[in-house]
């Protein structure tokens, strides 16, 4: 599960098509990739998704099988987001956050969705509903293929921000990121990027990520519009070295797309 950086950074140029936080609403992702041209596209690409695939929308069972379908063709990077890291905790009960925080976060409802058990049977039996839920493909083949990181020769592509220390509303870099440990990057994985990229970036390259809503850095460093009102824009923001995608598809309705060469 650590990150991936290109063999050949110097090497010839490759097309993704990047997308985050698709939160199991597997319709408006794929209508966002039509209009992107993703599905028609002669050039040889790959599908960036920036970890939290599931959680919110009732499509969890056809976007299961279309990443296990990327997977089988080598045609998708998968970033781990802290959803995944929920997933993971629900799946093996002992450990993590207690039952209520999944039903909350939209693991639960995942999880009833992708093993078809009954929603009070799951409540009741809660051991069995782990063992349903570990015998998945999403927690047998996708989330062992995920990855705390890629990299390319301009960019770096994560769910969160990239390991580093926060103190409130400050961060501090750590050096080394890529040699943190995954506690870190469990950790990494819960960071607002675009208030982290104000103390920690990496120079000469430009880090993308998901998990908060694109229209947070609209309002507070754009000064335009609102998080979550009629004037909200949850398209990406685009700030100094950063690229944040998040659209809050449950509010917004729609999956954001970028397509990076390089």
């Amino acid at each position: 599960m650590y990150g991936i950086m290109e063999k050949d950074l110097e090497g010839p140029v490759v097309r993704y098509y990047v997308i985050s936080d698709v939160h199991g609403f597997y319709t408006p992702m794929t209508d966002t990739l039509k209009r992107a041209g993703y599905f028609d596209d002669p050039q040889p690409h790959k599908l960036i998704i920036l970890g939290d695939l599931f959680d919110r929308g009732t499509e969890a069972p056809a976007l299961q099988e279309f990443v296990i379908d990327l997977i089988e063709r080598d045609a998708v990077i998968l970033i781990r987001g802290n959803h995944e890291d929920l997933y993971e905790e629900l799946a093996t009960v002992d450990q993590g956050q207690p039952f209520s925080h999944h039903i909350s976060n939209g693991t639960y409802d995942t999880a009833l969705q992708l093993t078809g058990m009954d929603k009070w049977m799951a409540l009741i039996h809660q051991y069995d509903f782990a063992e349903a839920a570990q015998d998945t493909p999403y927690y047998k083949r996708i989330i062992p293929a995920m990855q705390n990181y890629y990299e390319t020769a301009h960019y770096i592509f994560v769910h969160g921000w990239i390991p580093c220390l926060r103190e409130r509303t400050t961060y501090c870099s750590i050096g080394n990121w890529r040699k943190a440990d995954d506690n870190m990057w469990s950790t990494a994985r819960w960071f607002n990027g675009m208030d982290a990229n104000q103390f920690v970036y990496e120079d000469g390259k430009t880090i993308v990520c998901g998990h908060w809503h694109a229209s947070y850095g609209h309002t507070v460093y754009e000064k335009k519009g609102s998080e979550f009102g009629p004037d909200a824009n949850f398209q990406p923001y685009y700030g100094n070295g950063i690229i944040a995608l998040d659209a809050c598809t449950v509010v917004s309705g729609f999956v954001n797309c970028i397509i990076i060469d390089d």
